[in-house]
């Protein structure tokens, strides 16, 4: 017996959400986490973090943007269909306590991870700030849930078509130029991390991020998702996702988050080109 897809939204260019019915998962799941999805015998695996649960109902909800082949498949199975392979929570979750004020940024997909650590974040008494952007208007996701779990929410899009014009790391800079900030937490593109991690060293603010990192087996056997933190490798799987940003090498870290683009890339255009010339799915 699989997972079962509940269903499926189209909710921005290229990124989708879909709830899956997961009883155990949701049950376990907390802030900062994530599962590994195989969707059928030939399928590889992958990760995706948790963006919402519930475990009254059962159900697990995952945010994702199409890059390869898995999540282009993932974004056409219906409501009904099942997913072979779904193993969860894992990582380490996100350290939640009463900090104080907590900026919360996220970028991109990375406002889908961000999302359950605002949630509970404030739940444990904190004021919290939200910050979220994209390049544009078209890509920005969960704007009106993260209202409902911020005290104040920021948007910012690059080219302006969509709240400030910007990027989140100078709303993030105006902000601690006014007011103190106790923790500052920060997920988008490893590009993004490592910019607001030196906006928030020069304010002297703690900041966490989470390395979205190419993984396999999930569970620190393999060592694909292997990082440098403060000069020691980690494997995000196990030790992560969640680490201290003024100590993550970031270089490494784009470095290696890139390393399969155009395999991701090729992966995709030849599944689209099946597909077409099958009528239906490859």
């Amino acid at each position: 017996m699989g997972y079962t897809i509940l269903d499926r939204e189209n909710i921005a260019e290229n990124i989708f959400s879909t709830r899956v019915r997961a009883e155990e998962i949701a049950r376990r799941a907390r802030a900062g986490q994530f599962v590994i999805l195989r969707l059928d015998e030939r399928g590889e695996r992958f990760p995706l973090t948790l963006c919402d649960w519930s475990a009254e109902e059962g159900w697990i909800r995952l945010v994702f943007q199409v890059v390869g082949r898995s999540t282009g498949k993932l974004s056409r199975m219906e409501p009904g269909e099942d997913i072979l392979d779904l193993v969860g929570p894992l990582g380490r979750p996100t350290e939640v306590e009463r900090f104080g004020h907590v900026i919360c940024v996220g970028g991109g997909v990375g406002i889908a991870a961000v999302y359950p650590i605002c949630r509970a974040m404030r739940e444990a008494g904190n004021r919290v700030t939200g910050i979220i952007g994209a390049r544009t208007a078209g890509l920005l996701i969960l704007e009106e849930e993260m209202a409902e779990v911020v005290d104040e929410l920021v948007v910012t899009t690059d080219d302006g078509t969509r709240g400030l014009k910007g990027r989140v790391t100078w709303a993030l800079e105006e902000r601690l130029k006014s007011e103190k900030a106790d923790l500052v937490m920060a997920i988008g593109p490893a590009i993004m991390m490592k910019f607001a991690s030196a906006v928030t060293r020069e304010f002297g603010v703690p900041t966490k991020v989470s390395l979205n990192s190419i993984m396999l087996d999930g569970t620190g056997m393999c060592g694909t998702c292997r990082c440098e933190v403060d000069g020691k490798t980690r494997f995000a799987c196990v030790d992560g996702p969640i680490f201290d940003a003024h100590q993550v090498d970031f270089d490494l870290a784009v470095r290696r988050g890139h390393m399969y683009d155009a395999e991701q890339k090729l992966a995709l255009e030849r599944y689209e080109k099946c597909r077409c010339h099958s009528g239906g799915e490859a």
